[in-house]
This record gives C-alpha cells, sequence and structure tokens, in this order.
C-alpha cells in the first residue's frame, strides 16, 4: 500500500472526504455520549441550542469566536507558508499586555485615539515577539516548532511575574491581576445592554484582509509559493528568508489582536487565566478550515459553538463537558485524514 499524489483533485474529491469527516465526528460523538449514559440525540441538541438557541447564547458563541478568529488567521498565514507557529498564545499575551499597559491610563487619550492606538501597539508587540523566531530559524535554521512552543510558556511566566510585581492591581485585594482599563479604551459594544463588542467585527474585517492579502497581493503569491516548495521558491527569484519573516510579522500581529479583543473589549484586566487556550485552539480552528481565511470564520463559530454549547449541555444532561474536547479531537484528526486524501489515493503495489 503506498501513497500516490493526484495532480488537479475533481471537486467531488475535494468535498467528499472533509464533509464525511464531519459526520464521522457527530457519529463518534453521538457513541461517546451514549458510554457517558445520555441520549446522543438529546445531547447534541442541547448543544447545538445552548450554542444558538437564544439571542444571548448566539452572542455569547459569537464572543467565544472572537479570539479564535484571530488566532485562527495567525495559524492559517504561518501554515499556508509553512512557518509552523505553535506560539500564538504567547502572541496574545503580548497584545493583552500592551494593551493594559497603554490602556490604563498611560495615554490619556479620547476613544477614537486610544483604541486605535491600543490595537496598533498589539499589533507590534505580537509580531515582534514572532519575529525572534522567524530570525532563528532564517539565520541559524533553528526548528521554529520548538521555539514558538517554548515561548508560550516563557511568556507567560513573564506575565505571571508582572501581575506579581509592577502590574499588579492595588486595589485587587491579593488577587494577581492588573489594574482596569479606563473608559476610553473598552471597546464598545455593539448593542447596548450586551456583550458582544466591536472586536467581533475587526475580526470579521481581518479574515476578508488576510483572504485579499492571500489571494490578490504579491505577497500572498509569494507565500503560497514558499509553503508549495521553498527551493523552487528560491529558484525562481523569490526571497524564501525575507517571505518568512513577513510572514512571522502578520502571523504574530493578528494573534495579539486576540488578547487586545478580550482585554479591551470584555475582561478590562489582564490576569494569567485571560486565555484557556485560544491559542492552541486557533490551531483547530485552521486546520479545520483548511487554511482558508474565510473558511475561519466558520469553524471558529463551530469550535465556539461546541464549547458553549458544552456548557449548557452539561448542566441539562449531566454529561462532562470533556464531551467537547473530544469532539474537536476527533474533528480535527478526522480533517487533517480528510485533508491528505484530497490531495492523494491510496494504491495498492
Amino acid at each position: 500500500m503506498r501513497l500516490e499524489p493526484i495532480a488537479d483533485p475533481s471537486l467531488a474529491r475535494s468535498i467528499a472526504p472533509p464533509a464525511i469527516a464531519i459526520i464521522a465526528t457527530v457519529v463518534i460523538a453521538s457513541l461517546l455520549a451514549m458510554l457517558a449514559g445520555a441520549n446522543p440525540f438529546s445531547v447534541l441538541g442541547l448543544i447545538l441550542k445552548g450554542a444558538f438557541g437564544s439571542q444571548f447564547a448566539l452572542l455569547e458563541t459569537l464572543n467565544r469566536a472572537t479570539p479564535l478568529i484571530f488566532t485562527g488567521l495567525a495559524i492559517a498565514v504561518a501554515f499556508k507558508a509553512k512557518f509552523w507557529n505553535i506560539g500564538a498564545e504567547a502572541q496574545l499575551y503580548a497584545g493583552a499586555l500592551i494593551t493594559v499597559v497603554l490602556g490604563t491610563g498611560a495615554l490619556p487619550w479620547p476613544s477614537f485615539a486610544l483604541i486605535p492606538a491600543l490595537a496598533i501597539g498589539a499589533v507590534l508587540a505580537g509580531a515582534v515577539v514572532l519575529l525572534v523566531p522567524a530570525i532563528l530559524k532564517t539565520r541559524f535554521g533553528v526548528d521554529e516548532v520548538v521555539t514558538t512552543l517554548l515561548f508560550n510558556f516563557i511568556f507567560l511566566l513573564f506575565i505571571s511575574m508582572l501581575l506579581e510585581g509592577p502590574l499588579k492591581d492595588p486595589m485587587g485585594m491579593g488577587w494577581p491581576k492588573s489594574a482596569r482599563l479606563i473608559s476610553e479604551a473598552r471597546l464598545p459594544r455593539i448593542f447596548d445592554g450586551l456583550r458582544l463588542h466591536w472586536g467581533f467585527a475587526l475580526a470579521l474585517l481581518c479574515a476578508c484582509a488576510v483572504w485579499v492579502i492571500q489571494t490578490r497581493s504579491t505577497l500572498g503569491y509569494e507565500m503560497r509559493a514558499v509553503g508549495l516548495n521553498r527551493d523552487a521558491a528560491a529558484f525562481a527569484g523569490i526571497p524564501v528568508n525575507a517571505v518568512l519573516v513577513k510572514t512571522a510579522l502578520l502571523s504574530g500581529g493578528l494573534a495579539a489582536l486576540a488578547g487586545f479583543s478580550e482585554v479591551a473589549g470584555l475582561k478590562g484586566s489582564l490576569t494569567l487565566d485571560l486565555s484557556p487556550g485560544f491559542g492552541y485552539t486557533g490551531i483547530i480552528v485552521a486546520m479545520l478550515a483548511l487554511l482558508n481565511p474565510l473558511g475561519v470564520i466558520v469553524s471558529a463559530l463551530f469550535v465556539a459553538g461546541i464549547f458553549v454549547g458544552a456548557d449548557s449541555m452539561s448542566r441539562a444532561a449531566g454529561v462532562p463537558t470533556y464531551l467537547a474536547d473530544m469532539m474537536l479531537a476527533t474533528a480535527l484528526l478526522l480533517m487533517v485524514l480528510a485533508i491528505m486524501l484530497t490531495r492523494f489515493r491510496v494504491v495498492r503495489d
């Protein structure tokens, strides 16, 4: 048995394996629900109802999807050029850190100037964090999987040190958290009285912008060429190292916007538990979207819906919320297999 590349996959070949992967995920989730002693149809229905069954549920799903769109875009951009950014978590916290440093009174500006300044500062911070692994890779050949992954732990420890020291809120009753942003630094709500903020709209705008870059710009063409065949791209005159650095800057900036939106849009301050793994979940989002920027929106809503719906389902059906983690892990594994089967066929020698 061996894998044989498919030169020009048909439309059916491109659609069928991912569709089968999604169906198989639902079937496996149903079996897991049965093992947990619950009715699988009831569990799936409760997840859908908890994620999209009311205005409150829908808006909570959109809120949860916002940072996932940013981190999913960051991973999709990097992976498209085969720059394996596993450090979106560090870049997210870098964006959150700058947002807190500048948004707690350091810049006494009105909202129309302060909020864009915080977003730009967050983008620059995330870009700088990922620039270090990019330079280590392009100049010294250091594996970016290792460096970006280790940066997650290094940066989280750095944040912990700051929250126990210079950034600790003196009015926080001893809790390791920063001071709250001033009102001019907070992202306004899209709907009065509801938690959905304009960070979600910014995430949609970024997805469209990344799609334009990837499909309508010279940089997007170079990123795809480097991702498909680095040696061939270099032979054709594409500056591979420069493209990788530009890719890293864009990817890191997008991930940092997730930290900016969480602090300025929802939390209002920086804590160690700001992200429950948004950076890592962004990998799942990007892979489920097949690295398509517009597909990232759909897959982020899917992943957010599972998490939000699982919380409601757990309370109603008595099934552990870990079922959501199993569903996402299964979906990722099956989608990776589906992607392989869209590009290769299994032949018998």
